[in-house]
């Protein structure tokens, strides 16, 4: 009977451990702006798919510390300075250039997570006039990522398409995540130029997600780690 408790009792660790720390964090803003007005950016911590998010002043670790970069069309590298509000961290900015500008989001965790080491990153793109320059994957320079080329025009019963990447390359036969607004999710592999392809049956937000596990031991900030968790995040707006 004590070894079936033992056994039991490491189950659910084992189980806490792999669903608590997949929250994620998202970028979240208008994907059109307009030149010379200001533009929100807002960051979320939690499930996406419940609509559970995390209220600001609880965020686990440092993840307040996050980095958040605009880069414009022509690759100038902003960096945003962000305020904690009830539920998020809001930015500001106001587009100088006409083209598409990557908000791009960082972050490495300052502390282990049991044996893990954790490494958020999240991205997307703000539309600004008619002008295209800027609207390629390579503006995110986060080592891990997803992305959409048309982000503007999505709409429900069409395909989309969404390339990952990693490591500066494309992220071949990798699982990708999307989770409807319902909180309906499918899992996708990758083909051989790193694309997905879903078509979207509902109007509303929707969230890709895109995670990697590495085994890589060392110590962070003191503490021993035996593996590497990287999860970009890349929302997107269905009409």
């Amino acid at each position: 009977m004590k070894k079936l408790k033992n056994a039991a009792l490491i189950i659910a660790l084992l189980f806490a451990t792999t669903t608590s720390f997949a929250h994620a964090l998202w970028i979240e803003t208008n994907a059109n702006g307009n030149k010379g007005k200001s533009q929100e950016i807002n960051v979320y911590f939690g499930e996406f798919a419940d609509n559970d998010i995390t209220p600001a002043a609880k965020w686990f670790s440092d993840l307040k510390d996050f980095s958040l970069i605009a880069i414009s069309p022509s690759k100038k590298e902003i960096k945003l300075e962000s305020k904690m509000l009830d539920n998020k961290y809001q930015a500001i900015f106001t587009p100088e250039e006409e083209g598409v500008y990557t908000i791009v989001m960082h972050h490495l965790v300052k502390d282990v997570y049991g044996t893990m080491k954790l490494d958020y990153n999240s991205s997307t793109t703000v539309a600004v006039g008619k002008a295209v320059t800027g609207n390629v994957a390579e503006n995110n320079n986060n080592e891990i990522s997803v992305f959409n080329s048309n982000p503007t025009s999505l709409k429900k019963d069409s395909p989309v398409t969404l390339v990952a990447r990693y490591k500066n390359q494309i992220a071949k036969s990798q699982k990708i995540k999307v989770i409807a607004p319902n909180g309906w999710e499918k899992e996708l592999w990758s083909n051989d130029k790193g694309e997905v392809t879903f078509t979207p049956i509902w109007s509303g937000n929707y969230m890709a997600e895109f995670a990697i596990t590495e085994k890589e031991a060392g110590e962070h900030n003191g503490k021993k780690f035996d593996e590497v968790w990287k999860m970009a995040t890349y929302k997107l707006i269905v009409k």
